[in-house]
């Protein structure tokens, strides 16, 4: 694809108070904090509390990422929201926060596409940027997974925590200065019960039966993921790069999706990067699905790592499956 000439106006994130650690849960279930670090290198997650949902926690990323921006509400376009855990079937939750912040009758929806949802989302943004119709999109990523996390399940209830990220996509155009240099978005639905939510839609509807066999909360063969996760975030970084012309040395940081250490630190060592060029936080949030890379954007660009000019790799693959590149220059 070609370059889109856009900016991060201003980026922010939200994070529960309320923390479960990996002690927290040789209460629950038979693990130990040794075993939960080994195999997933989180020691805690953030877990969203009474009054809190991905509508509310997205709302305050959303307020510290205009405040951020130096924007009003009134002056942003559009508003997406990717999440798999949203406020209801219906409205989408990106109603709940244009109402919440604001952002008088501005078009808001969400989309799907689960732990790759955020770079979905912004791809889309730009898109709209591209005219002159929008000038500010707000892109949100948000999950209350605390929700749908079965705290009987041992193997994957360690792996969750809640959290939302926002980031203010604005037009520009210079076509040198900032802008998305490459992205990359696939799927495919061969092996999606392999990482899903059997249960609550219109292919098993509610009932005693599926409410009783805990069919509500999330399913997942954690081999099998894992093997495909190392696969396709190798694939996906190095066909960006190559495709983009831009090596590994040029790349300030590399912000994946935060699902596992070992699967990080696995695409890290195949690119041969030094361990302060890809960015981790799961150790502190657990694996957060879309707002995963919208909170590390903003983590990067608080703390300093990201500056102007800097060129940054934001990688994803998840459920579904989909897996999706974006390629930015700051």
């Amino acid at each position: 694809m070609h370059s889109m000439p856009v900016k991060i106006s201003g980026t922010g994130r939200f994070l529960p108070e309320k923390i479960l650690t990996n002690q927290d849960f040789e209460a629950l279930v038979s693990t130990t904090d040794q075993w939960i670090r080994e195999r997933t290198g989180i020691t805690q997650r953030h877990i969203a509390g009474e009054g809190e949902s991905t509508a509310t926690m997205a709302a305050e990323a959303s307020r510290n990422a205009l405040a951020d921006a130096g924007l009003k509400p009134t002056e942003i376009d559009m508003i997406i929201v990717a999440t798999i855990t949203p406020e209801c079937f219906f409205p989408s939750t990106a109603c709940f926060v244009q109402d919440s912040i604001g952002a008088n009758s501005v078009p808001s929806f969400d989309i799907s596409a689960a732990c790759s949802g955020y770079i979905y989302a912004l791809l889309l943004g730009a898109q709209f940027l591209q005219n002159e119709q929008y000038r500010h999109v707000l892109i949100i990523g948000s999950e209350t997974m605390s929700r749908i996390t079965d705290y009987q399940d041992r193997s994957s209830c360690i792996l969750f925590g809640d959290g939302a990220g926002a980031v203010v996509l604005s037009a520009s155009k210079d076509p040198t200065g900032p802008c998305i240099i490459h992205s990359k978005m696939h799927a495919s639905g061969a092996n999606s019960t392999m990482l899903w939510v059997p249960a609550g839609g219109s292919r098993l509807p509610t009932s005693e039966m599926t409410v009783r066999e805990r069919l509500h909360y999330i399913k997942m063969q954690g081999r099998e993921v894992y093997k495909v996760a190392v696969k396709k975030n190798i694939e996906v970084i190095e066909r960006t790069l190559a495709e983009a012309g831009v090596s590994p040395e040029e790349l300030a940081v590399v912000i994946p999706h935060q699902s596992n250490l070992r699967i990080i630190d696995s695409a890290r060592e195949k690119l041969g990067l030094p361990k302060e060029k890809m960015f981790t936080n799961i150790q502190n949030c657990g694996n957060t699905s879309a707002a995963s890379i919208a909170m590390g954007l903003d983590e990067c660009r608080k703390t300093g790592r990201l500056t102007a000019g800097d060129i940054v790799l934001m990688v994803a693959f998840g459920a579904g499956w989909t897996w999706a590149s974006a390629l930015i220059r700051m």
